[in-house]
């Protein structure tokens, strides 16, 4: 009973946030292009959800392809209003109720990592927002993980970077939930909806550092696959040293004790790099 009273406190709370963030947002679209609000929204709707989000490193505000870990959709939450960036999410995200629309108004580019027929179309995509936009970030581990465990990077959506756009930089971010991540993370066969309604319902805040780690520039590698290498490289170089022990071998279909998974819910298992 408490945990409900909790969930609906937060629910209630996101959905104030909306009342007030939203109608400022499509006014300011009115008037000029570029609106705070989602950014705003976002950091505030993080906040409501329970994380404390702690900066550590400075994000580049421009021209800036993130590169970082997943763990869980308050990934998006957090990255957004610590840098207003946009993002390239898994299309299954855009389903969840809430968070897709939510994804849309920061204009998230959706994917099927699953359709390889669609891929240069979906690079096509990303290559607009990262025009239109200041930041743009990607996960390429392909799926959330513990946030103990860090699995090698799909690279395809790294295509954008070949040739680099001009001026751009690739910055990695590791994304901590420190001693949380584990009841955090969203992983196994575990719905979007029961993820929600778990992390909503949890007792008190957490710290989640987001540590901006140093930007390189993606013309001094030759492909999207050194790229990748190298941005993987300093994640798991700062996941280590937050963790101070070794990085854990994740297996995705292993479902946590925490919760019993819903039967139906679809396999979350990722495809091989395209």
């Amino acid at each position: 009973m408490i945990g409900w009273v909790r969930f609906t406190l937060r629910v209630l709370a996101l959905i104030v946030l909306l009342i007030v963030f939203v109608p400022l947002h499509y006014i300011y679209r009115i008037l000029k292009y570029g609106s705070p609000f989602p950014m705003l929204f976002l950091r505030y709707a993080a906040r409501v959800s329970g994380a404390k989000v702690r900066k550590i490193g400075t994000p580049l505000r421009r021209d800036v392809f993130f590169v970082a870990n997943h763990v869980s959709w308050l990934d998006i939450l957090a990255l957004a209003g610590a840098s207003g960036t946009a993002f390239v999410a898994k299309a299954e995200l855009a389903e969840v109720p809430v968070i897709g629309w939510l994804c849309s108004l920061n204009r998230t580019v959706h994917v099927k990592r699953e359709n390889r027929s669609g891929v240069a179309e979906q690079i096509n995509a990303l290559r607009e927002a990262l025009e239109d936009n200041w930041s743009v970030t990607v996960f390429p581990e392909g799926t959330t993980t513990d946030g103990q465990s860090l699995l090698p990077f799909k690279t395809s959506m790294l295509s954008v970077l070949e040739p680099p756009p001009k001026d751009v930089l690739v910055q990695p971010v590791l994304i901590d939930y420190g001693p949380v991540a584990e009841e955090i993370g969203w992983v196994g066969n575990e719905s979007g909806v029961n993820n929600a309604k778990r992390i909503l319902s949890r007792k008190g805040t957490f710290e989640l550092k987001l540590h901006f780690l140093e930007p390189f520039s993606p013309e001094e590698f030759r492909g999207r696959k050194a790229i990748g290498a190298r941005a993987r490289a300093a994640i798991e170089a700062a996941l280590l040293s937050s963790l101070d022990k070794p990085l854990r071998e994740f297996k995705h279909d292993v479902v946590p004790i925490r919760y019993a998974a819903p039967k139906d819910v679809r396999d979350r298992e990722p495809v091989e790099d395209a």
